[in-house]
């Protein structure tokens, strides 16, 4: 008798609370895998790299100065891994944002927004270099947010 008493509460149980725990972890489950999408979606876009250096002529009056404000070494400014960004961009990339650039050759890598290019220029990034450094132009760069 008790036996049967037993089946009759764990078969109860079963059906009172085991729906609940499936539907439980399912829609944990879910709100998981919503916030791994959100996680997942990163910004990236295609642009043009081009490189400059710490010459007044390719910048502004105070060429060891960025737009951010950040000072830069005159000696070895490719240290510092700053990017200057077109304008267009600059909705995406806030000063001080890492980013991460592919398919730009030696310049892959982690790199950080800290300046602004002339207004004129659409869709490209620039890559600070030293002095004596080689300029370059790739395209079919992604920049990526971090």
């Amino acid at each position: 008798m008790k036996r049967n008493l037993f089946i009759a509460i764990l078969v109860m149980f079963v059906i009172v609370f085991v729906p609940n725990i499936t539907s439980t972890s399912t829609s944990v489950d879910t709100e998981i895998s919503k916030i791994d999408d959100e996680v997942t979606k990163e910004f990236k876009k295609i642009v043009t790299l081009t490189t400059y250096t710490v010459d007044a002529s390719q910048t502004d009056s105070t060429p060891l100065i960025t737009a951010s404000g950040y000072k830069l070494d005159s000696i070895n400014p490719r240290r510092h891994r700053i990017i200057a960004i077109s304008r267009d961009l600059k909705r995406k990339f806030g000063f001080g944002e890492k980013v991460i650039l592919e398919n730009a050759g030696r310049y892959n890598g982690v790199w950080y927004v800290e300046d602004l290019m002339n207004k004129r220029f659409r869709n490209k990034i620039d890559i600070l270099i030293n002095p004596n450094g080689k300029h370059t132009k790739i395209y079919g760069v992604i920049i990526k947010k971090i």
